[in-house]
C-alpha cells in the first residue's frame, strides 16, 4: 500500500507559512531537489521570465507551496562559496534549513563552511544525503562518520537504506521502524521489513534512541531501564532537540527520481519551526506593535523598480502601508515559481515587496520609528579585484548608478574609486562573483565595461640624505620673482610619514614665507621620479633669501618644489611595495600545497596551526606582496577542492627587490 500523508503528531496550530532554505555544496542537486519538492507538494514549475531569472547557480530561487494544509515558502540557494553571502542571508529568515550532499565521503570536507553558517546562525537542521542510487554498500557508515568529523553538532540518523542487489529501492525509518519502497514520481510503498535489514535496523535505531537520550532525562531512564523506546518517545524528542539544535536529524533520497522526498516533506511538517519560534531566536521584541518584517534579498527589476525579498515577522501586512516612512508598492508571492501579486502578507510569509527605495538588505522594517534591527550576516571581505571602466566614455555617470544598485543587491559586493590610481575597482569573493557582476552591468544595467587586474599601488622614499638649493629668478617687467631655498632632505623610519622642519635663523627667510615652503615640500611628495607617492621623509628648511620686492609665497613655492625634484632625484629613491598580512584556511590536507603557494608568490611564512572552531582545517599565516594577491584565491581554490580562502590586510611597505622590482618598473 502506498505511504500515506498522514498529520504528523507536531503538525498542526502553527503560525503562519514556514520558510526552508536549502542550502549545500555545488553540485550535490540543490535545485532537483528544490524542485522535486515542488512537484511533491503539486505546486506549478512555471518559469519566471522577467528580470528576477537571472543566472542559475549564482541566486536565491523561492517558491511557495502548500503540503498537506500547510505553507511553505522554499529557498533554493547557490552552493558556490563566491555566492556564500547570498545562502547566509536567506539562512537569516529561515526557519530550518535543508543541507542537501552526496553520499561520497570523500566530499565531506565540502560541507564544513555549510556546517559553520548553520551553527553561527542557530538554525536547526536536516540533512539530506542526496544520489543514494550512487552509494556503495558500506558507505552509509562511513558517510555518516565523515559527515561527523565537519559538524560540531550530533548527527542522527533517521533511515537505513533498503537494498535489492546493487540498487536501494527502500528505506526503513528508524524512528516508526516502518519499511517503504520507492515509486518515482509517487508516494512509497508500504511494505514488510525485509529480513536482511532487520539486524542493521535495529542497530541504528538503538544509536538513534542513545544519541537523543544525552538530552530527555525520561528518555535516558527508559534506556537505562531497558525499555523500548516508542515512536512517540522520539518523535517528542527529536522535535526538541532539531528546534533547539541540538542534533541535526539525517535523511536518505534520491531527488532526480523522487525518492525520499515526501519523507523529507513529512519531517519538515513535524520538525520545523514556525515564524513565531523563529522570530524568537532571532531577537525579535514580543512588545513591538504592527506588522514587522526583514529584508535579506534586492533585486532591481527592468520595468517594475526595486523588489525587496523579505520575511514578515508579524502580520499582516498590507499593499500601501508606510514602512519607514517609504509606502508600500505592491507584495508579491510565488507558487511555483510564478509570481502572483496579492494584497497582503501574513505573518511567517516571504514575499518580496515594492518601491521600498532607500531601505537596505538587512535592515529591519515596521510601521513603527526607530525599528530595533534583527542581526543579520555580515560579507565576508573580498578576496578578488577587477578594475572596469565603460567602453564609452558616455556611460561614466550610468556605470556609477548600476554599481550602487549592483551593490545594493549584493553586499558582499564592494566598488572602489581610486583617484591615485585613476581606477574603479568592484572586489568580490572571486573570479565568478565579480564576472557574474560584469555580466549583469550589461544585461541589466546595459552599461559594457572592459575589465583589467587592478594596478598596485606602489611608494617611494630614498637611501640617503641630500642638502639641495634652488633659486628662482625671474625678469619679466614690473615686478619680478625671487625665492632662495636650501633644503635638507632626509630618510625617515618606514610608516613615520612626512615631516617639514623649520631651521630658518636671522630672517633669511621671513616667517609669512615659511609656511608656503611646507606646503610645497609636501605636495611635491605626490609624485617621486619613480613616478609614485613619496612617504617617510623628513624635510627641513636650513637657508635661504629673500628680495624685499620680488619675492612671494608663490615664488617660494616654485623654489622649494625645484629644490625637491633634484633632491628627490639625487637621494637614491627607490620603490616600495604593500605587503599585506594574510590569514589562509584550508583542510589539513591542503596546508602544504597552501604554504607553497604562497613561496610561490614571493610571500614570508610566519606559521600555521589549527583553525579555531573547525575540527580539520588549518591557519597559515604569511606576509604577502599586494601585487601578488591578485588571483591568488583562483589557485587556492583550484588545489583545494574549492574550500580555501583568506582575509588579508595591509600591514608594511618594504622594497621592492629583484626581478619584482623590473616588472614594477614596466607595469608604470
Amino acid at each position: 500500500m502506498p505511504e500515506k500523508d498522514t498529520p504528523a503528531p507536531n503538525g498542526t496550530g502553527r503560525h503562519g507559512p514556514r520558510a526552508i532554505a536549502l542550502v549545500g555544496p555545488q553540485g550535490a542537486g540543490k535545485s532537483t531537489l528544490f524542485e522535486a519538492m515542488l512537484a511533491a507538494a503539486g505546486s506549478p514549475l512555471k518559469r519566471p521570465t522577467d528580470a528576477r531569472d537571472r543566472t542559475m547557480g549564482t541566486e536565491t530561487r523561492l517558491g511557495h507551496c502548500t503540503y498537506l494544509g500547510e505553507s511553505f515558502a522554499l529557498l533554493d540557494c547557490p552552493g558556490s562559496v563566491e555566492f556564500a553571502h547570498e545562502a547566509a542571508s536567506a539562512l537569516a529568515i529561515a526557519d530550518m534549513a535543508v543541507l542537501v550532499c552526496e553520499p561520497d565521503p570523500t566530499r565531506a570536507l565540502g560541507l564544513a563552511p555549510v556546517f559553520r553558517m548553520l551553527e553561527e546562525q542557530g538554525v536547526p537542521c536536516l540533512v539530506f544525503v542526496n544520489k543514494i542510487d550512487t552509494m556503495a554498500e558500506s558507505s552509509v557508515r562511513e558517510t555518516m562518520e565523515a559527515l561527523q568529523t565537519q559538524s560540531r553538532r550530533p548527527l542522527v540518523l533517521r533511515q537505513v537504506p533498503i537494498r535489492e542487489g546493487e540498487e536501494i529501492t527502500g528505506y526503513v525509518d528508524l524512528v516508526s521502524e516502518r519499511a517503504y519502497r520507492y515509486r518515482r514520481g509517487e508516494p512509497s510503498e508500504l511494505i514488510r521489513m525485509p529480513e536482511a535489514v532487520v539486524e542493521r535496523e535495529r542497530e541504528a535505531r538503538t544509536v538513534l534512541a542513545e544519541t537523543l537520550a544525552d538530552h530527555d532525562d525520561a528518555l535516558l531512564e527508559k534506556l537505562i531501564e531497558d525499555s523500548v523506546a516508542t515512536p512517540e518517545d522520539l518523535y517528542r524528542v527529536m522535535h526538541q532537540d532539531l528546534v533547539a539544535g541540538a542534533v541535526d536529524a539525517v535523511l536518505l533520497g534520491c531527488a532526480e527520481r523522487g525518492g525520499g522526498v515526501r519523507r523529507l516533506w513529512k519531517a519538515l511538517r513535524h520538525d520545523a519551526p514556525d515564524v513565531v519560534e523563529t522570530a524568537a531566536r532571532r531577537g525579535l521584541d514580543p512588545a513591538l506593535e504592527g506588522p514587522v518584517a526583514q529584508i535579506f534579498k534586492s533585486v532591481h527589476t527592468g520595468h517594475g523598480g526595486k523588489l525587496s525579498y523579505a520575511r514578515i515577522w508579524r502580520g499582516p501586512l498590507k499593499d500601501g502601508t508606510t514602512l519607514e516612512g517609504t509606502r508600500l508598492g505592491g507584495i508579491t508571492r510565488f507558487p511555483g515559481l510564478e509570481a502572483e501579486k496579492v494584497p497582503e502578507a501574513a505573518s511567517g510569509d516571504v514575499v518580496a515587496l515594492g518601491r521600498l527605495e532607500g531601505l537596505a538588505t538587512g535592515r529591519t522594517i515596521s510601521t513603527g520609528k526607530d525599528t530595533a534591527q534583527l542581526p543579520f550576516p555580515a560579507p565576508l571581505p573580498p578576496v578578488h579585484a577587477l578594475a572596469v571602466a565603460t567602453e564609452d566614455r558616455k556611460d561614466d555617470v550610468r556605470l556609477t548608478a548600476a554599481l550602487g544598485k549592483l551593490m545594493e543587491e549584493d553586499p558582499s559586493l564592494s566598488v572602489t574609486q581610486d583617484a591615485e590610481l585613476g581606477q574603479i575597482l568592484i572586489e568580490g569573493q572571486g573570479d565568478i562573483h565579480l564576472q557574474t557582476a560584469v555580466a549583469r552591468l550589461g544585461k541589466a544595467h546595459g552599461v559594457k565595461v572592459t575589465v583589467a587586474k587592478p594596478r598596485t599601488p606602489y611608494r617611494e622614499t630614498i637611501r640617503r640624505p641630500v642638502r639641495q638649493h634652488a633659486r628662482l629668478k625671474r625678469q619679466t617687467g614690473g615686478h619680478g620673482q625671487f625665492a632662495d631655498v636650501t633644503l635638507e632632505i632626509e630618510p625617515r623610519g618606514r610608516g613615520e610619514g612626512f615631516a617639514f622642519i623649520d631651521k630658518i635663523v636671522g630672517g633669511v627667510v621671513p616667517r609669512r614665507f615659511i609656511p608656503a615652503v611646507g606646503e610645497s615640500a609636501e605636495e611635491s611628495t605626490r609624485k617621486g621620479p619613480l613616478g609614485h607617492p613619496v612617504v617617510d621623509i623628513a624635510v627641513t628648511l636650513v637657508d635661504g633669501g629673500f628680495h624685499s620686492v620680488d619675492s612671494s609665497d608663490m615664488a617660494f613655492a616654485t623654489a622649494t618644489r625645484m629644490a625637491m625634484q633634484e633632491g628627490l632625484a639625487a637621494a637614491g629613491p627607490v620603490l616600495l611595495e604593500p605587503i599585506h598580512h594574510v590569514s589562509m584556511y584550508v583542510p589539513n590536507g591542503f596546508t602544504a600545497a597552501a604554504q607553497r603557494l604562497l613561496s610561490e608568490r614571493r610571500g614570508q611564512i610566519l606559521g600555521y596551526s589549527e583553525r579555531e572552531g573547525w575540527p580539520g582545517w588549518d591557519e597559515v599565516q604569511a606576509l604577502v606582496p599586494a601585487a601578488e594577491l591578485h588571483g591568488m584565491i583562483i589557485e587556492l581554490r583550484s588545489m583545494s577542492m574549492g574550500l580555501g580562502t583568506y582575509v588579508h590586510r595591509f600591514d608594511h611597505l618594504a622594497e621592492v627587490q629583484g626581478a619584482a622590482a623590473a616588472r614594477a618598473a614596466a607595469a608604470g
